[in-house]
Parts: structure tokens; C-alpha cells; sequence
């Protein structure tokens, strides 16, 4: 793939993992009460379910590319348009994302039973899978071979989001108290959200 395809990759989804959501809010929480090596197990379970969902998305959206490949500049334009109605709600959000006790979350499950609690999230994520969808078919280059990019855009996305869980269940009560701030929130919200304003006008430039 291109480098500069990469570049606008890379940072976009890495900062929208990073923002609190579901499964890092999980990993927060288990890795507070259970300790990270434990966590390890259902951070495992999220990093197969994300890759999952990630290779539905885009062999759905792609089946039909190939059958009408005009929809491939439709659907990019769609996509970009989502991507900055995403960016735009996230700069609306003023720190709404922020933690709470009551979201943080605690298991006595065994090491299969944490295994399954990530990939149920994952998977069970429709915000996951809308993002999925919308953002990554249209870094898929049309003049090169479908199979290594997909490969390693899934790649990127399963270590971006296996660093930023480990972030999250190392933090322990000093990440706690910084996420239950809603200005810092709210400022990571927009980092994430001018990326996407800047994913978006990258899309339809391209």
C-alpha cells in the first residue's frame, strides 16, 4: 500500500480506539480488579472479535464492489460523508463519553469466560461494526491486490487496539480519574473528531 494511505490510517484509527468506548472501558475495569495478566485473556477475545468484524465489513462492501464497480466511488463518497457526521458528533459530545463507577466493569469469570467477554463486545458493538464499514473499504486501492492490503489493515487495527487496551488496564486509578474528567474527555473526543473531519475531505479528494 502507499505510505501515504498509511499515514492518514494509522493515527485516524489509533486515536479513535483511544477515546473510552466499550471495550476500553472493559479493560479499565477488569484491569483494575483482576490485574492486567488476566486481562490479557479478554483483551485477546476483543482483538479477534474487532478483526472479524473488520473482515465482514469490508468482504461485504467488496462483494458488491465487484459486481458493479461504480458503486465503489458512491460508496467511498457515503463513507466520507459518515466519517465527518462521526467527527462532527464527536466534537458535539462535550466530554459525554466520560467514565463513571457504574461503567467500569469487574469479572470472576475464568480465563475462556474472559476470552469470550471480549469477543462478545467486540462483536456485539454496532458502533464497531458502523465504523468498520464506513471507513475501511475506501482505503482499499481498486489497482492493487485486495488480499495483502485487507491483511494489513486488519493488522493495524488489531495492534492499534491491543496497545490501547493495555493503556487502559495499566492505567490503573490515575487513567480512572483522568477519563472521569469530562474536559479531558471531551478534548480527546475532538482529537479523534478532527481526524475524521480530516479522513473524510482526504476521501473525497482522493
Amino acid at each position: 500500500m502507499e505510505y501515504g494511505v498509511l499515514l492518514v490510517f494509522i493515527p485516524t484509527f489509533f486515536f479513535v480506539s483511544i477515546t473510552p468506548g466499550m471495550c476500553m472501558t472493559l479493560a479499565l475495569g477488569l484491569g483494575m480488579s483482576i490485574g492486567f495478566r488476566r486481562t490479557l485473556w479478554m483483551m485477546l477475545g476483543e482483538v479477534v472479535g474487532v478483526a472479524l468484524v473488520a473482515v465482514s465489513a469490508v468482504l461485504g462492501i467488496a462483494a458488491i464492489m465487484i459486481k458493479m464497480p461504480w458503486l465503489f466511488v458512491v460508496f467511498k463518497t457515503i463513507g466520507a460523508m459518515y466519517l465527518a457526521y462521526l467527527g462532527l458528533q464527536m466534537w458535539q459530545s462535550k466530554g459525554k463519553m466520560a467514565l463513571s463507577d457504574d461503567k467500569l466493569q469487574t469479572s470472576q469469570a475464568s480465563n475462556l469466560g474472559l476470552v469470550a467477554q471480549g469477543f462478545i463486545t467486540a462483536i456485539a458493538n454496532p458502533k464497531g461494526w458502523a465504523f468498520m464499514i464506513s471507513l475501511l473499504p475506501p482505503f482499499i486501492q481498486s489497482d492493487l491486490d485486495f488480499a495483502p492490503q485487507l491483511a494489513l489493515l486488519v493488522s493495524i487495527i488489531m495492534i492499534s487496539e491491543f496497545v490501547c487496551m493495555s493503556i487502559y488496564a495499566s492505567g490503573g486509578k490515575a487513567l480512572r480519574r483522568l477519563l472521569m474528567n469530562q474536559q479531558n474527555v471531551k478534548t480527546m473526543n475532538r482529537i479523534a473528531g478532527s481526524m475524521m473531519f480530516g479522513v473524510a475531505i482526504w476521501l473525497l479528494m482522493s
